[in-house]
């Protein structure tokens, strides 16, 4: 049986140094084509294929990404690390995944110790970087505890997460404009002439729910009026859609003009509330969503909602975390820029 040739051995035939070859297998641009092609020849010759643990011996780095997410059943987080996946993979970075179930109906009851527990093991994956979605850290006031084991976790190891910025928190922050995305929604329903329009879903004391209420009342207030009783928060999943707006049908005379769900799978649940009650969206009720999830193209109706653009807040993400592990300067990065979706639940068309 053929012997497995060494990185060493590899630089000692190449002429180079370890290091050197260690760039070459990282595709590091930083070594010259005569080089990078003597070292190559002997890669293919020999038909050596690197371990990660090997490279992380040379360059002390594995080149992976923990990625930490508190609810992959949530189609937002499905496809956000979907897109995280694609963009390290094309920097050779794999992930290593962490669903903490610390959100939806399969929550743990202390999920800052979960989460906390979480960090621990990630720091003995020896992982070269952090990103974290949802969770504690979304919380309007985290748990101190958590954020102390946040600190220490970000001290050995960076740590990017997509999410609201927070105070006394050193980590990187990558946050969404949730105000626009609102006063998208808000301006295109009231531009169609309704007026009483009330907003369902979100978990109180979760930020994406609070500023999205705060948005969603500066908007009416600033167009039409805000009327307080019209706010029916839940959380973030079909059932919550369907039992609030359940309670705006028994609650509510008359009833409103339209609704603004917090995300598709909520408006989703309204949909089903508004038929098992003999009624229809957007004949009845128009609705728009605040975050586009995949298919929302394919539901009846169509959901009139927000693209957060996935795609680019995943490769933002795993931009600047690279730019962290490699103790690069981070350039001011702006807010990025939701787009309204027009389809048929707003009631655009109807006569």
């Amino acid at each position: 049986m053929k012997k497995t040739i060494t990185i060493k051995e590899i630089a000692k035939k190449s002429n180079v140094s370890v290091s050197t070859v260690s760039r070459v297998l990282n595709n590091h641009p930083s070594v010259s084509p005569a080089k990078r092609e003597k070292v190559q020849a002997i890669i293919e010759k020999e038909g050596f294929q690197p371990s990660m643990l090997a490279r992380g011996m040379v360059s002390n780095k594995t080149r992976t990404i923990a990625v930490v997410v508190s609810d992959i059943t949530n189609p937002y987080f499905t496809s956000l690390v979907s897109e995280i996946e694609l963009a390290s993979g094309e920097q050779n970075y794999s992930l290593l995944l962490f669903n903490t179930m610390t959100a939806g109906r399969q929550k743990k009851a202390d999920s800052s110790f979960t989460e906390r527990d979480t960090f621990k093991t990630i720091i003995e994956k020896k992982v070269d970087g952090v990103i974290i979605l949802g969770g504690e850290i979304d919380r309007d006031i985290p748990q101190k505890e958590y954020l102390q084991a946040l600190e220490q976790l970000n001290n050995q190891v960076p740590v990017l997460i997509i999410g609201q910025n927070q105070v006394d928190c050193s980590c990187s922050f990558l946050e969404r404009d949730l105000e626009k995305g609102v006063f998208l929604s808000v301006q295109h329903l009231l531009a169609l002439g309704n007026r009483r329009i009330g907003f369902i879903g979100g978990e109180e004391g979760v930020k994406i729910t609070t500023q999205r209420v705060q948005a969603f009342e500066k908007a009416l207030s600033l167009y039409s009026s805000f009327d307080s009783s019209l706010i029916y928060l839940s959380d973030f999943y079909t059932e919550d859609g369907y039992n609030s707006m359940t309670s705006v049908l028994k609650q509510q005379t008359p009833l409103p003009d339209a609704i603004l769900a917090i995300n598709d799978r909520v408006a989703i649940g309204a949909f089903r509330a508004l038929a098992d009650h003999g009624l229809s969206c957007p004949e009845d009720i128009a609705i728009a969503s605040c975050d586009s999830f995949p298919d929302g193209d394919y539901q009846i109706p169509r959901i009139t909602t927000i693209n957060q653009h996935n795609q680019i807040l995943g490769k933002l993400a795993v931009t600047r975390l690279l730019k962290l592990i490699d103790e690069e300067p981070l350039e001011t990065v702006d807010l990025h820029s939701p787009d309204l979706i027009i389809r048929e639940s707003c009631g655009i068309g109807r006569k």
